[in-house]
């Protein structure tokens, strides 16, 4: 991918929200309008999605875009119709810009004839490669942010399921999405420079308290 056509800056357009939400609740299938219920329902959704995608991606599985769509559907699928799509709005986080939403079909497949491609079935005998692996594919996927919502955890999800493939347990994100947050956001954006140091630090963490 190179690198001056994969982050624009623009302005985020206005979301479509679920009528009587207060803008707080995207557009969804059950009508939640409660910020708490959309979130226990997605959570809920996700830990039956990881299970399922565990069991249909095995060790010798090397993992293509079409895949990620699919992990993307099966988990939110029940709850918003643009579930397994890509986004088709720009989007960021504080001054941060994800890849604009016109270049994500071709992100996602350089992504998978690169990364993925590299790196899956992430089951290779050295522990320090399965670390590189996991943590260049989460960061690239995480850059690109290719669906409206669920970025991050179907980039967990994946991780899970590659360090499945290399015999490690079911990794605990914990720290990254509380007290290490900041340093997770930090190393996200070293990946901008193809540093994935950080980010592998930041696994070899997960790994051992997993």
């Amino acid at each position: 991918m190179k690198q001056h056509t994969r982050y624009n800056t623009s302005v985020l357009p206005e979301a479509q929200f679920e009528p009587g939400s207060r803008d707080r609740v995207l557009k969804n299938k059950p009508g939640i309008k409660r910020k708490r219920e959309i979130d226990e329902a997605e959570s809920v959704a996700l830990a039956v999605a990881t299970d399922n995608l565990l069991r249909i991606y095995d060790a010798a599985h090397c993992f293509r875009a079409e895949d990620i769509k699919t992990m993307h559907k099966i988990w939110l699928g029940e709850i918003y119709e643009w579930a397994g799509e890509y986004r088709q709005v720009n989007v960021s986080k504080g001054d941060f810009p994800f890849a604009a939403a016109m270049q994500i079909p071709l992100l996602m497949a350089e992504f998978g004839k690169s990364s993925l491609r590299k790196h899956t079935p992430c089951n290779f005998k050295s522990h320090e490669r399965v670390i590189q692996a996991l943590a260049e594919v989460h960061v690239e996927l995480v850059l690109i942010h290719p669906f409206r919502e669920g970025n991050g955890r179907v980039a967990r999800i994946l991780s899970t399921i590659m360090a499945s493939q290399a015999g490690l347990p079911i990794l605990n994100f914990k720290d990254i999405t509380s007290k290490k947050r900041k340093e997770y956001f930090a190393s996200i954006n070293r990946g901008l420079s193809r540093d994935y140091k950080p980010m592998e630090r930041l696994f070899e963490k997960i790994v051992e308290e997993s």
